[in-house]
């Protein structure tokens, strides 16, 4: 049995998360986090949130996990969030083209064609994992779910595939209500689909998951990162484009100043979250050679991005697995919803010197044009004034065709330029984006945190995502030791604490059972608890145990996760080993 088969059943058996609807046969792709697999990843969206929102003065939105139609055509999405899918023509199975190679051996690009696939699959004689049968031609699948908005069969929609929509779509309201701060950092937490076309990878590959998302919108004249001095030494693990086309290392590292300067990275704030992001996943547990950024090529990056880094993981049975991914976006989401909402979605730049430019204005003269046509004079004005892209073309053209009968030249209209002065400007923003996914970031926390000791199985979570954060054990299930314990446990709770109170079973049953969800320290009421007061404090990692006095166990929890380490309170408060 591997790693991965251990953690999953250690999940199930303690409830952090197993597959969904298992009383019918289960469904590939959706997973159910029990109680403390939802407590898990709560702390981690919420130390995620610390990180990355508090600290540098950023919002958070809510926006619908629906949106209609036109939100995603505009996006792009509908034309380009597709993968490539191959039938068995024997059992019917479908296969992700690119995954079924990859689980072969066969590594190819995220770029090829359907064509390309198709010569792959015959090259290598590629058969149906299921039944061995033969393979069909490869073919698009849109991979987010459809759905009907309403009772109307008209009015349809997607569920997100991504929550950055939200927050390009709701820009202006957050900047306006923002006080039109520029820089700004928009996040989101919530929910994304994707009907992903053979999810078999367990929690690595889910078609509903939790993403924590930012958009960082910036300055496309002044891409400068305040906090980035502060991190420019740091080194990254990068597999970037060129290493990569040479096909020779898994990573190459550098400082992100050496990967900025060097153009590798795309600017500074982009280096900025990409080391922030590597911080996170430290702290979380995971070493720094077990990550890496991964560079996206040419047609392996999602549509709207110019750059692409995914940040890896290393995983026992997958191997290097994506948990986060760096966008630089450009101003392709704004732009495509400007040019498809006709709204204002601009900022305002204030320049230090005025700029001259050159302004025209176009006004139609209704008398001529009613001289010209006089029967559709209602239909040229109303086009004329509900339609605004005309006056470019009038310029470029020297004429415009409202339709086929009716063409307007530059007689028609009052013409006047004039040299201004102007000392602000608008521009579209500019958008890095780091986007985490949560679920996977669970998974990779259990993974390196589960450890075997003398034939048990510890779960050594970071303190900051501990599902609990203390037990209280009466060492047996008696009047007196019960009373203490269930005093104790009640002062804890009353502090903010979340506390598993057990008295039944052996001693060793149940730190056995808090050390399987990695509950850091357990307090045993004892026999000399009756003589003086103290209590054993034990610990989850070491199984060491010190005597502490009662009326401190609220005073040892605080300063331990005040610093995170056991060792280092216990020789604060000065306590007496048991050992």
């Amino acid at each position: 049995m591997d790693k991965a088969e251990k953690v999953q059943q250690l999940c199930v058996k303690r409830g952090f998360f197993w597959g969904a609807y298992e009383i019918y046969g289960g469904v590939a792709g959706f997973l159910t986090w029990g109680p403390n697999g939802v407590i898990l990843k709560r702390r981690i969206a919420d130390y995620w949130r610390k990180f990355f929102i508090d600290k540098h003065g950023f919002v958070e939105i809510s926006s619908p996990d629906i949106a209609p139609y036109i939100v995603f055509e505009a996006s792009g999405h509908v034309e380009g969030f597709k993968d490539i899918m191959v039938t068995c023509l024997k059992c019917n199975n479908k296969y992700r083209a690119d995954t079924l190679l990859n689980e072969k051996g066969i590594n190819v690009s995220e770029a090829l064609g359907p064509a390309e696939m198709l010569s792959i699959i015959d090259e290598h004689k590629v058969k149906c994992p299921n039944c061995g049968g033969e393979l069909g031609e490869p073919g698009y699948f849109i991979t987010m779910f459809q759905t009907t908005i309403g009772p109307y069969a008209g009015s349809k929609g997607f569920l997100r595939p991504e929550t950055a929509q939200g927050m390009f779509t709701e820009f202006k309201r957050v900047f306006e209500a923002e006080r039109k701060k520029f820089p700004i950092g928009i996040a989101q937490v919530g929910r994304g689909y994707r009907n992903e076309i053979s999810p078999r990878q367990g929690p690595i590959r889910l078609r509903e998951f939790d993403m924590m998302e930012l958009e960082m919108f910036i300055d496309p004249q002044d891409q400068r990162c305040p906090y980035f001095d502060s991190v420019k030494d740091e080194e990254l693990n990068l597999y970037h484009r060129i290493i990569k086309e040479k096909g020779e290392l898994e990573y190459e590292t550098m400082s992100a100043e050496e990967a900025v300067d060097k153009k590798i990275i795309i600017n500074e704030w982009m280096a900025y979250f990409m080391v922030m992001a590597q911080k996170f996943m430290e702290t979380l547990g995971i070493p720094r050679n077990r990550q890496r950024f991964h560079e996206k090529l040419e047609g392996e990056r999602a549509h709207y991005a110019t750059q692409t880094f995914d940040q890896e993981v290393y995983l026992s049975r997958w191997g290097w697995i994506e948990v986060s991914g760096h966008a630089y976006r450009g101003d392709y989401d704004l732009l495509s919803h400007i040019k498809t909402s006709g709204r204002d979605l601009y900022v305002d730049r204030k320049l230090d010197k005025p700029k001259k430019v050159i302004q025209t204005t176009i006004i139609p003269d209704p008398k001529k044009i009613k001289d010209k046509y006089p029967r559709q004079i209602g239909r040229i004005m109303k086009f004329l004034r509900e339609e605004d892209s005309w006056k470019e073309e009038l310029v470029d053209k020297g004429y415009i065709n409202i339709t086929d009968e009716i063409t307007l030249d530059k007689s028609f209209f009052n013409i006047k330029t004039e040299e201004k002065k102007i000392w602000v400007e608008k521009f579209i923003p500019h958008v890095v984006e780091p986007s985490f996914g949560l679920d996977r970031i669970a998974y990779t926390v259990l993974e390196y945190s589960y450890t075997e000791k003398e034939d048990r199985v510890v779960l050594s979570l970071p303190y900051i995502v501990r599902v609990f954060d203390c037990a209280v054990f009466p060492l047996v299930d008696s009047g007196e030791f019960n009373m203490i314990a269930r005093s104790l446990y009640n002062e804890l709770i009353d502090a903010g604490f979340r506390v598993i109170f057990e008295a039944k079973d052996s001693i060793g049953r149940r730190y056995a059972r808090i050390d399987e969800i990695g509950v850091p320290v357990a307090f045993t009421i004892d026999g000399r608890t009756l003589e003086d007061s103290t209590v054993t404090v034990r610990d989850r990692d070491t199984w060491r145990q010190y005597r502490l006095k009662i009326s401190d166990a609220l005073v040892f929890l605080r300063e331990l996760f005040r610093y995170n380490s056991f060792t280092k309170v216990v020789k604060m408060m000065k306590l007496e080993s048991v050992d």
